[in-house]
């Protein structure tokens, strides 16, 4: 039988440095790099960081994990 809760959620990862420069002040920028993934809730229960490719900032960044 099935549990109440899903093991596999689908997440939001948004670029760490997109809009930001060294102070935390916010730029002008187009816009903000997002991705969609999964994780595993047992195996990965705190915030998933991952590096991937910012179209807007050009270069590969670390993308965190943000809330709904």
């Amino acid at each position: 039988m099935a549990k109440g809760k899903d093991v596999r959620v689908r997440v939001i990862l948004e670029c760490n440095s997109c809009g930001r420069n060294e102070n935390g002040v916010t730029k002008e920028v187009p816009g903000v790099s997002r991705y969609v993934t999964q994780k595993n809730r047992h195996n990965t229960p705190s915030r998933l960081e991952l590096k991937k490719f910012c179209r807007y900032c050009n270069k590969h960044t670390i993308h965190v994990e943000v809330k709904k």
